[in-house]
């Protein structure tokens, strides 16, 4: 079968498709015939090298955050009634013991083998493609809606709001009467933001960005920050925060996380929130996986595909997420 490799790090050209064997079920293991991979900005920074301290790998690794497809094998302790079912699922691994989350890996490619205890089924009438869009960003901004605690009338800026979890976040803290301020690059992006529920956008490509969120929320500032970039832009974003508001972080598109004063934030009353920090349900993470996906089927949310590419055009999806030409959520179709 096809997979792509990525056999020393470095840029997009090292995303390489090869002939690799093919999987085979272990012991309470399927194989999926994959009808979508997910691509993640993470996935483009392993790729270079960053974070290994964070993200241990070492090449030659197949790349890909999950996948969405059809159970065509099963292994033992396995029902074979699973056979057929359409279902999204995670690649990843789990954390070592006592040890930091380890990235998720191998779904860029045509058939995987993974645990069948975190196989998800797509609802009836729910394009595979919007489902595994919602794998890991509906999680992300279910957590960010829990921890945020948005609320009638409270302002939330979303940086990155155009992105995967930036524009579920915007729809749900719409949906739960807040008043939204939008921030991403550019002016399709900015209609994007607008278009889920935006009541004002701003460009933070442009200077003096985060003094026009400041004027759009009369002066005090956003309650609630989401901070979906990192980096400088996630730092600058900090200033927008009301007094006794909340900073939420838990982008890195920007190279790496942000960082903010603790003094500062005491001072102001702020409570800060890295990505670990933010509140899971109490059901896990595949039980909002389940609930994000059946508001996606009643239309409560809907995630937004930017990018569809053949397996082979991968070095093409890391090219346009590193570049930020995408609007929404890249996958790969095999």
């Amino acid at each position: 079968m096809r997979a792509v490799r990525v056999d020393g790090f470095g840029g997009p050209e090292v995303l390489v498709a090869r002939e690799v064997p093919e999987p085979e079920p272990g012991p309470g293991q399927v194989v999926v015939e994959v009808a979508a991979s997910n691509v993640m900005y993470l996935d483009t920074l392993v790729r270079s090298g960053w974070g290994l301290d964070y993200f241990p790998v070492e090449p030659p690794y197949v790349p890909g955050a999950g996948v969405a497809g059809t159970v065509v094998r099963v292994g033992e302790g396995v029902a074979p009634e699973r056979v057929g079912a359409l279902v999204v699922t995670d690649t990843g691994r789990a954390a070592p013991e006592g040890g930091e989350p380890v990235p998720p890996f191998g779904g860029y490619a045509q058939r995987v083998a993974v645990p069948a205890s975190g196989l998800v089924d797509v609802p009836e009438g729910l394009d595979p493609e919007q489902a595994l869009a919602l794998l890991h960003d509906g999680p992300t901004a279910l957590s960010l809606e829990r921890s945020g605690g948005f609320g009638p009338g409270t302002w939330v800026l979303v940086l990155a709001a155009a992105g995967g979890a930036g524009s579920l976040a915007v729809q749900l803290a719409a949906a739960a009467g807040a008043r939204v301020v939008g921030a991403a690059r550019g002016p399709e992006k900015l209609a994007l933001a607008r278009g889920l529920g935006a009541e004002a956008v701003v460009d933070y490509s442009e200077p003096g960005w985060v003094e026009r969120v400041r004027e759009a929320t009369g002066g005090a500032g956003a309650d609630v920050v989401l901070d979906g970039s990192g980096g400088d832009l996630g730092e600058a974003a900090f200033g927008a925060v009301a007094d006794g508001g909340r900073f939420l972080s838990y982008g890195s598109a920007g190279g790496r996380f942000s960082e903010v004063d603790a003094g500062e934030a005491e001072r102001r009353g702020i409570e800060v929130f890295g990505l670990f920090d933010l509140e899971d349900g109490k059901q896990g993470p595949s039980g909002d996986v389940r609930r994000i996906l059946e508001m996606a089927r009643s239309g409560r949310v809907r995630p937004h595909v930017g990018l569809t590419l053949p397996l082979e055009r991968a070095e093409e999806a890391h090219r346009a997420l590193e570049e930020r030409r995408v609007l929404g959520k890249v996958l790969l179709v095999p």
